[in-house]
């Protein structure tokens, strides 16, 4: 103390007399104002220090004060305790308030400060302040974004020709480039790739025969657009008998081959929906099919006749690689001038495959005798019911040919200021084969309206914390080639630093129902966007409201898987991203115009009856309000803890398997031990991250960082940051990578070039626990005794412990990355 009062006594020494500017409230009529005074500093303090600070003085160094009385001696003495004791309270205070506050805002970002999520406030529209409230950012971007600009992009777009490769596309490729390029953007650029697409042959179109008992070709069957084709379709001609064969799925060829109705060797008829074109393909030549037709079934839209309808004369169309990206070049990028060895995707099929039409099918099902379908197989097409078949021989001809095309994806940037090379990564198809309206003209449009209004946010004083890259997307429609081809040629550095990725395609096909495809990461995130965004069709409702009203579970009601047909579904499924798509879809009823020359405006506009722009503008503030919290929250709002559930009940649907297992003497111990392990690793680690965040940031930062894989140059930073925590040359910055949990899930036993879906839970291949069941299947199946049956159609208990080791020990690395230093792991099952 004696110290302290030195320096004090110092300072007053020689601190200089100079005049100080004093305020005085003014009296009289300018009454309220301050008035600016030049007073001498001794004078200045007798104003603001009423209590004389002292210390003992020197013998003879002024004259003796008179002798004052002995309680205001005392006072004299107590004063700079006094108010060292007043200081120190106060700044204890202080900072037991901030840290308090700290904890109560785990999501708040360094620009963004959360007082209130209070609906009823009302922001003050001038943003140029200083600090950004939440509701300041809801605010500006509710008013920068443009209903009316979003209804006339749709219009322009869908009229345009869009056809990958195409003169049209080229012309659209640079109006959107040079749009990009008038907004506030840091970057704007092109990637082209020369990627293998399909295109039908002009002068030799697809065609199809019947055939008689002596294998004559006889009369041909129109169809009717020979535009119409279905991409990486086998070339060549087979011929066969006819059979109808429902969606095509597994169970419904097996239910054929129950009924006494051998798929193999013949043409199966199979209709649009439940899954995708290539999975039908692929189904069919599993089970030994020759060939495949695909057509429209009435029944499977809506019949509101108060809606338009799907012509009876339109094909639809469909790619049928059952993959991503260029199949010709699997696992590389298709730059120019890339030398690729002669290898094609294990995804193409071998067989061929063509699109018809309802009137076509008609025509074709009369022909079927054999047994009476079931009846949820049944249509509306014919006045009797439909038969399996056999039917009457056909011959299909397929003569597409395959075309180096160069496509463009167009890339534009607002760089974040505190972790720039963190990507939230928001994209939409361009290309269409017909108008493309649903499709991708939707998309393109709030992609668009998306970049110019987060333009006018950073013009108004918005700093996301990390980067917003905003893509749009060339050849969507041969199965996401722009996007695939992207994320193989930039693999090494996307996996570090893509944080999520958010889908605009398919995003307005109704205005019914509400739907997410979605990580389980993102399950918590788009809960809480949801009851910030008001229904489009409900008044007076958000969205969450409008969900609950008809499912109390509202992820039930909303949140599907990522199908492998969705651009969102490569970057999870192939890189480990979390990635989400959503759509506003008819009630139970698909959209009948998809992938044919009638998805245009009109029709779209006809059957949301008008709604089209309420609806488009709710998907833009669903994605907008998703980047503003995943670009500007400090912590990334990601719920690792949400996989455990997913663990649970996917690895539950093994439990059935258990006894027939145990016959053979096999057992699933091991895949049990592996999952409890991760459920207690993630939820340990939880409980550590939020319990030590209002008290110890460097352990909070810690704990991230298991949370991640451990890349050397995050381990580089993690040892910086503990040896020099404190640098004032730099901003510490929290390891806030919690989308490396998605990584985790991608099986490090396989090649990326064999099996580029390496997701055991949403990828492709013998590595994922959905092949591990269909195989354990087999065990109660009698294919083993079905001639012809494959030797995949076969269990094989070599096969099946393989697969085994590839799920335990992929979901065990899982959750040793989760557990932290090796002397917490036991890895002894």
């Amino acid at each position: 103390m004696e110290r302290l009062w030195g320096l004090l006594q110092r300072a007053q020494q020689l601190s200089p007399r100079s005049s100080q500017t004093v305020y005085q409230r003014v009296e009289g009529p300018q009454k309220g104002h301050l008035e600016e005074e030049e007073e001498d500093g001794e004078e200045t303090l007798a104003h603001f220090c009423p209590m004389e600070l002292k210390g003992p003085e020197p013998l003879g160094s002024r004259p003796r004060q008179p002798n004052l009385i002995p309680w205001a001696a005392a006072g004299r003495r107590a004063a700079p305790y006094l108010v060292l004791t007043a200081l120190l309270i106060f700044t204890g205070a202080f900072l037991l308030g901030y840290v308090a506050f700290r904890g109560s805002c785990q999501t708040c970002g360094d620009s963004v400060l959360v007082v209130s999520e209070d609906v009823n406030y009302e922001p003050d529209l001038d943003f140029h302040r200083g600090t950004l409230y939440w509701s300041d950012l809801q605010a500006m971007f509710l008013q920068f974004l443009g209903e009316g600009r979003l209804e006339d992009t749709i219009r322009q777009t869908s009229l345009r020709e869009r056809v990958a490769g195409s003169a049209g596309m080229a012309a659209l490729t640079q109006d959107i480039r040079a749009a990009l390029s008038r907004q506030k953007l840091d970057h704007v650029w092109t990637d082209t790739h020369y990627v293998g697409l399909q295109f039908p042959d002009p002068a030799h179109p697809n065609t199809l025969h019947w055939v008689d008992e002596a294998g004559k070709i006889g009369e041909q069957l129109p169809l009717e657009d020979p535009d119409v084709y279905c991409p990486y379709s086998a070339i060549g001609n087979v011929t066969g008998e006819l059979v109808y064969a429902h969606y095509g799925r597994p169970e419904d060829l097996q239910d054929l081959r129950a009924r006494g109705v051998d798929p193999a060797g013949r043409l199966l008829l199979v209709r649009v929906g439940v899954i995708s074109f290539a999975q039908k393909v692929t189904n069919a030549q599993d089970f030994g099919a020759q060939g495949v037709l695909i057509y429209p079934e009435p029944a499977d839209f809506s019949q509101d006749p108060h809606k338009p309808s799907l012509s009876s004369q339109q094909a639809v169309y469909g790619h049928v690689h059952l993959g991503t990206g260029d199949p010709y070049t699997p696992g590389f990028p298709s730059f120019n001038q890339t030398q690729f060895p002669p290898v094609a995707s294990s995804g193409l099929p071998s067989i061929p495959a063509q699109p018809i039409s309802a009137d076509i099918a008609s025509r074709l099902l009369r022909k079927l005798k054999g047994p009476v379908a079931p009846q949820e197989w049944q249509g509306s097409l014919l006045g009797s019911p439909y038969h399996l078949g056999p039917g009457p021989g056909l011959r299909l001809a397929v003569n597409n040919h395959r075309t180096s095309t160069p496509i463009n994806n167009i890339f534009g940037c607002i760089e974040g200021h505190s972790e720039p090379d963190h990507y939230v990564v928001i994209g939409a198809q361009r290309d269409a084969w017909g108008p493309g309206a649903a499709k991708s003209a939707v998309g393109t449009a709030i992609l668009l309206e998306l970049v110019r209004t987060f333009s006018s946010m950073v013009s108004n004083g918005f700093r996301p914390r990390r980067s917003l890259l905003f893509i749009s997307w060339d050849g969507g429609d041969f199965g996401s080639v722009g996007s695939t081809e992207w994320l193989e040629g930039y693999l090494s550095v996307l996996h570090l630093k893509a944080v999520v990725y958010v889908s605009l395609d398919n995003a307005v096909l109704g205005n019914d129902k509400f739907r997410a495809k979605t990580s389980p990461l993102l399950t918590s995130l788009i809960e809480s966007v949801l009851k910030q965004v008001d229904s489009p069709n409900h008044s007076g409702q958000t969205l969450y409201e409008q969900v609950v009203f008809t499912n109390p579970s509202w992820d039930a009601e909303v949140i599907r898987p990522l199908p492998m047909d969705s651009s969102a579904y490569s970057f999870t499924a192939f890189v480990g991203v979390p990635a989400v798509e959503f759509s506003f879809v008819e009630d139970d009823q698909a959209y009948p115009f998809l992938h044919t020359k009638e998805d245009t405006y009109e029709n779209l506009h006809k059957v949301l009856q008008g709604r089209l722009p309420a609806v488009a503008q709710a998907v833009a503030q669903l994605a907008g309000q998703l980047l503003i919290r995943l670009s500007h929250d400090r912590l990334l709002p990601l719920d690792f803890g949400r996989y455990g559930d997913v663990v649970l009940r996917h690895i539950g649907n093994l439990n059935e398997f258990s006894g027939d297992l145990k016959a053979r003497g096999l057992t699933l111990q091991w895949v049990y031990s592996a999952r409890g392990d991760y459920i207690r690793a993630a939820e340990k680690l939880r409980q550590e991250i939020y319990s030590s965040e209002e008290r110890d940031e460097r352990l909070t930062r810690m704990y991230n960082v298991r949370i991640m894989r451990p890349a050397p140059h995050l381990q580089f930073q993690l040892l910086l940051f503990l040896a020099f925590p404190h640098s004032k040359n730099s901003t510490p910055q929290p390891f806030d990578l919690k989308k490396w949990v998605e990584f985790y899930f991608l099986s490090q036993y396989v090649s990326p070039a064999d099996s580029p879906f390496r997701h055991i839970f949403m990828g492709r291949g013998d590595h994922t626990l959905g092949a591990l069941l269909d195989h354990l299947r087999l065990l109660r199946s009698n294919s083993s005794g079905t001639p012809g049956a494959t030797s995949s159609a076969v269990f094989q208990e070599s096969r099946f412990r393989r697969q085994l080791a590839l799920l335990t020990w992929t979901l065990q690395g899982a959750a040793n990355a989760l557990s932290g230093d090796v002397w917490n792991i036991d890895n002894n099952f």
